[in-house]
């Protein structure tokens, strides 16, 4: 029931998705619009996505302090830009960075903040990786969107490989005046490792809490534990769910 009451609570059209789920609607993409005006695009192949961050708000679950008014919120792995759009629905007055190299799911992005213009979201069509300059990402060629580009090597004979500019979190933070993140959100497929563990720490000092989700690698600290670890070596204090999702929160705040 609380996914049914998050919806409720965020939308103002939110009958269309009951609508479309009980097959009294086909129409496609559902559209929807938050109760302060945020527009929402959702592609049928993006459902669960959308459902996963709007309704059962995800990325909040194991968060330990509620987001500031005028939070300033970086988001790594953007995707189609859900987790973007709810930040400037949920968080008053959100300022949003968005990073997302894939070119299909970009262009989702840059619409949703085109649709969106009114609110302050900077989407930009780049990786974040340890060192600046260009990553390889692979991706299954076949899906319309793609929700798991990696830069761990993949076998599978329907992935593909991209070349994609990459930059640093240190390079977000400088070119873009950040003195303090309130919410680093992180999906990027394995990269969080090269970029968390390669990041100065005193840039590590300007993040209030992240929200991220953990992809194991081949490495024998690329896992959720070696990254709580690592947390807490920073001063962090975290939790987490078997299923790959980690907090972490400043001891001090």
């Amino acid at each position: 029931m609380k996914r049914y009451y998050n919806l409720f609570k965020t939308f103002k059209n939110w009958r269309i998705y009951l609508a479309y789920k009980y097959g009294l609607a086909e129409t496609q993409p559902l559209v929807f619009k938050t109760r302060n005006g945020v527009i929402v695009e959702v592609p049928l192949r993006l459902l669960q996505t959308f459902k996963e961050i709007f309704m059962d708000e995800c990325y909040l679950a194991g968060l330990e302090h509620p987001i500031p008014s005028g939070a300033t919120v970086v988001d790594i792995g953007a995707n189609a830009g859900y987790f973007t759009l709810f930040a400037v629905s949920h968080f008053a007055d959100a300022r949003v960075f968005s990073f997302e190299p894939v070119p299909v799911n970009y262009a989702q992005l840059e619409r949703h903040r085109n649709l969106n213009r009114s609110k302050p979201i900077k989407c930009f069509p780049k990786a974040v990786a340890g060192q600046a300059g260009e990553i390889i990402l692979s991706f299954d060629s076949s899906d319309s969107f793609t929700t798991s580009a990696t830069i761990f090597k993949q076998t599978d004979q329907q992935t593909e490989s991209i070349k994609v500019p990459c930059l640093t979190l240190r390079q977000i933070m400088d070119e873009n005046g950040i003195d303090k993140c309130n919410l680093l959100k992180m999906d990027c497929e394995g990269a969080e490792y090269d970029i968390l563990y390669n990041c100065f720490p005193d840039y590590l000092q300007r993040i209030d809490q992240i929200a991220m989700e953990v992809h194991s690698g081949g490495q024998k600290n690329q896992n959720i534990e070696s990254m709580e670890a690592f947390l807490r070596k920073q001063g962090f204090l975290t939790r987490r769910r078997p299923v790959g999702m980690l907090w972490a929160w400043r001891k001090s705040k």
